[in-house]
């Protein structure tokens, strides 16, 4: 059950005419009353000798009774409940109830003294109602509305349980201001996948992805085709920001501008300018490490780093405390939207869902202790550096590799988020971790493969001696991993680590240590990636088989030349 309160508004006749009439798509059907302050209160929608002015000068009564210079300027107090698709149809009887509960949690009415303000439930639809009232109590006083919206959330998760709904979970004030329902229809009018407001929350996420300064910030905003707006003090320090899409306009042709505080809590250019003044503060240095600098570039090197920069944090979040801890939630956020922006088409779709289901995960309650999270950023900053990756070659295996550990991560997100019973972040962690999984599906599905394929055609000598390494290494999983269909993945692994001059049994021991395996999906395909990062191997092997396979009939042909046939049919096994 969601309860929304709306902004106040002047009119109580317009509110009353949008309720009871169409519409604007037609969806309003039989608007009639489910309660009111009067059992003996009017219904335009079933009498029709009653007209919508009449309701309305009921309503407002009280407030007109008030000396014209002490009415309050808006006095139409709006609220909607609403019920989620998969609960059942509630009667207009129990309609009628959730009314009188929310009213009397909100302040609005008060069934004890009898003095509360007037107001109306109005039902045109089958899963919601609305609620008009007067803010003017019947004996002149104004209500007491402090706090209603926190009133009306814990009423509806009380009426969840009485009337058997889905139980949503209760939030903590630190959620993205939600699209009015007006945006909503706009953004369906003009064809949006999301309302504007969602869509320069994205926008302004990616921006701020790593980035190090002010000046780099407002350089990708514009460079995303964004019109922004920046506020300054009359001394000229910059304190603000508004952004807006150039084609989303109002009703006067002028774009609509939003500051950076209504698009998230964290979005605010006081919070963004947190994420890099902790660095200069604590350090004396900027966010670009002149190690990392002489990396190599590129897309595959940018997500290499991702992964090691994502596998270290799950290690740390489950050792250290929780300030630290939500800076590196913070910071996994941007490098999921890093990511998200600059994949290839097969896996951007599921990444995007990924970065902005995590947006709700990455803020709580817990204040971000800033600066541990500088691995994480950079990752980031590097991602967006490092360009868009293809979909194949080791591009597309290192994206892989790096949604796989960010898999673990946001995991670890989730644990952590319900420890600390935030609830709504936990979900939203939940959330992203599937389309993670999706994602990493359609990554994984070229680079398993090839390695799939190589593991297969292992000779049988070597295929057992990459077994007795698995059982002397992992002796309670070597059986599970073993019987999965990514062990030849795994074998061709250990084989090429071999080569490369690694102890295949030291590093299975190693990398298998750093965090439990049991939860994993499919052990040898968290291995494979875990393998070839901390060994360093390439992440793509596709072009790898047709070289083993020629050098093999090479090396049999030097062996068995007598029995080589002649001719052009000639061939080796």
């Amino acid at each position: 059950m969601i309860p929304r309160i709306q902004k106040r508004g002047q009119r109580t006749i317009g509110l009353l005419y949008y309720l009871y009439g169409p519409g604007k798509h037609e969806e309003h059907i039989d608007p009639h009353l489910v309660a009111s302050w009067d059992r003996n209160a009017p219904d335009p929608g079933r009498d029709r000798s009653v007209t919508l002015k009449q309701l309305q000068q009921l309503l407002d009564q009280p407030v007109e009774n008030i000396d014209r210079a002490l009415r309050p300027k808006k006095h139409v107090w709006h609220l909607s409940v609403r019920n989620s698709a998969e609960d059942r149809i509630l009667t207009d009887e129990e309609w009628g109830e959730v009314a009188r509960r929310m009213v009397t949690a909100a302040g609005i009415d008060d069934p004890e003294q009898d003095a509360g303000c007037r107001w109306v439930a109005v039902r045109h639809a089958a899963d919601h109602i609305h609620i008009v009232a007067t803010l003017a109590r019947e004996d002149g006083y104004k209500p007491d509305l402090n706090h209603d919206a926190a009133r009306v959330q814990t009423q509806a998760r009380s009426l969840e349980v009485e009337l058997g709904l889905r139980r949503l979970n209760k939030g903590d004030g630190t959620a993205s201001q939600r699209p009015t329902s007006a945006e909503r229809h706009k953004a369906q009018r003009q064809g949006r996948e999301r309302t504007a407001r969602e869509e320069l929350r994205e926008t302004v996420r990616r921006a701020v992805a790593g980035a190090t300064s002010e000046e780099e910030f407002f350089d990708r905003l514009a460079a995303a085709g964004l019109l922004i707006r920046k506020r300054r003090a009359p001394s000229g320090d910059l304190i603000g920001y508004t952004v807006a899409l150039p084609d989303d306009r109002n009703k006067d042709d002028d774009p609509v501008f939003y500051p950076g505080a209504r698009l998230a809590p964290d979005l605010s250019l006081p919070r963004i300018r947190e994420r890099w003044d902790a660095y200069i503060q604590d350090h004396g240095i900027a966010l670009v490490d002149p190690l990392v600098r002489t990396a190599p570039n590129g897309p595959a090197a940018a997500r290499r780093r991702a992964a090691s920069a994502a596998w270290h944090a799950v290690l740390v979040i489950e050792q250290t405390n929780d300030a630290v801890t939500a800076a590196y939630v913070a910071a996994a956020g941007e490098v999921l939207d890093a990511l998200a922006k600059t994949s290839a088409a097969h896996t951007r779709h599921e990444l995007r869902n990924a970065a902005f289901a995590f947006e709700r995960a990455s803020r709580s309650q817990v204040r971000a202790e800033r600066g541990h999270d500088r691995a994480l950023r950079q990752a980031a900053r590097d991602l967006i550096h490092g360009g868009p990756a293809l979909g194949r070659g080791e591009d597309g295996a290192t994206t892989a590799m790096a949604i796989d550990m960010l898999f673990f991560l946001i995991t670890a997100t989730a644990h952590w988020h319900a420890k600390n019973n935030h609830a709504q972040q936990a979900a939203a962690a939940r959330q992203a971790a599937e389309h993670l999984r999706a994602a990493y599906q359609a990554a994984a599905a070229q680079p398993l493969g090839a390695l799939y394929q190589r593991g297969r055609h292992l000779g049988r000598p070597l295929l057992r001696q990459q077994a007795a390494v698995v059982r002397e290494a992992l002796p309670e999983l070597a059986e599970q991993i073993l019987a999965e269909p990514g062990w030849y993945a795994l074998a061709a692994t250990l084989t090429d680590a071999e080569n490369a001059g690694h102890s295949p049994a030291m590093l299975l021991t190693v990398t298998a240590a750093e965090r439990e395996l049991e939860s994993a999906e499919s052990v040898s395909d968290v291995l494979v990636w875990r393998l070839r990062r901390a060994a360093d191997l390439p992440a793509d092997t596709t072009g790898l088989w047709p070289q083993e396979a020629r050098a093999k009939r090479s090396r049999w042909r030097a062996q068995h030349p007598a029995q080589q046939r002649t001719g052009p049919r000639s061939h080796s096994p």
